[in-house]
């Protein structure tokens, strides 16, 4: 694995050479979050998510595999849950970013039943339609937690994903019962030593962490290194919607939190929005290079979501970001460190923004 990967940040990513012969890496890029939305009022006028991502195509496109976080779903006309934020895209918009690239995604996270369960099956149709690769959702627990299965070149990759329920999850998969995989470490370490013997690679997903914080727990450190030791290459996290530290770990790779990818403003009926600051619209490309059983090549490529375009960040604002994260992570997150940062960014900072 290239030694460089907890310190080196790309403003101008070399461009990928082809690659045809059978025994060639595997390239894979993982984005962060990608918040697809409509207005609920239809006063708002949608964002062609194709143009969004115009700029970073030349990224993703040269890659076998694209994953993201696909953090919404579609209005199957028969209502919504009760609470608000609701993440409802449109069927153009789900074509639109895999016109982009992006040809894997995980459905485990907290806004995907936000649709009702109508809404999720006509979501999972439109993905088959597309061939979109999906995991972490389905008709019953079993389904949600079987992988998604790729081969590229002779090498076979698993994607497996889960949501921690402290994210405020709606719907969580049962014996017969539709709805995303939860997050359990002894079913999850259990089924990636199976994976792990018929597979070269397993990569893990996780919907977690504690939203606007900019480091992982101790609890989310030790689970994610448990994770590899059990067989994972790649563990990359969403929730946060900010980006977390990066760490080599045994032979395999940990991405607390890719941040936001496509950072669309969650409108309310009422007219009100979730809206983004500077570090919540920076976000980060993971990009990788797959031999059999080894990573090759790791690389944080940083991304800034305007509001108009998902660009290649060029201001040294998100390479510094993703050093200093990574940096904060190998130093090693204590508990009285975690507190802190969580203190201040749920208590203080809302304070200080009131008095403001």
């Amino acid at each position: 694995m290239n030694s460089e990967n907890n310190d080196h940040n790309i403003n101008h990513p070399d461009p990928l050479p082809v690659l045809s012969a059978l025994n060639d890496p595997v390239r894979l890029a993982a984005v962060g979050d990608l918040l697809l939305v409509k207005d609920p009022r239809g006063k708002v006028e949608p964002r062609d998510y194709e143009q969004v991502l115009a700029g970073v195509k030349s990224i993703l496109t040269p890659c076998d595999i694209v994953l993201g976080n696909l953090e919404c779903t579609l209005d199957a006309g028969v209502g919504t849950v009760p609470t608000e934020p609701r993440v409802i895209a449109t069927e153009q918009m789900v074509r639109q970013i895999r016109a982009a690239g992006i040809n894997v995604v995980t459905l485990a996270n907290n806004h995907t039943f936000d649709g009702m369960r109508e809404g999720f099956h006509r979501l999972r149709e439109l993905l088959n339609e597309l061939g979109i690769a999906h995991f972490g959702a389905a008709d019953n627990r079993a389904e949600a937690e079987a992988p998604a299965v790729l081969e590229v070149r002779g090498t076979r990759l698993a994607f497996i994903g889960a949501v921690d329920d402290r994210t405020g999850v709606s719907d969580a998969a049962g014996l017969n019962r539709a709805g995303i995989a939860t997050l359990d470490e002894d079913r999850m370490t259990e089924q990636l030593r199976r994976l792990s013997a018929e597979f070269d690679h397993v990569i893990v997903s996780l919907h977690w962490g504690e939203e606007r914080v900019n480091i992982p727990s101790p609890s989310q450190v030790r689970l994610a290194r448990a994770l590899v030791e059990a067989g994972a290459s790649l563990v990359v996290g969403h929730h946060p919607h900010v980006l977390q530290g990066m760490e080599s770990y045994g032979a395999g790779a940990i991405v607390y939190s890719l941040g936001n990818f496509i950072a669309s403003e969650v409108l309310f009926t009422s007219g009100d929005a979730v809206t983004w600051n500077r570090t919540e619209r920076t976000g980060c490309i993971l990009r990788a290079e797959l031999e059999r059983k080894k990573i090759l090549k790791l690389e944080q490529i940083p991304t800034y979501d305007s509001g108009k375009a998902v660009e290649i960040d060029q201001t040294g604002f998100g390479s510094k970001r993703i050093t200093r994260l990574n940096r904060a992570v190998r130093r090693g997150i204590t508990l009285r460190r975690y507190r802190w940062e969580h203190f201040r960014v749920k208590t203080l900072k809302p304070i200080l923004g009131y008095l403001e």
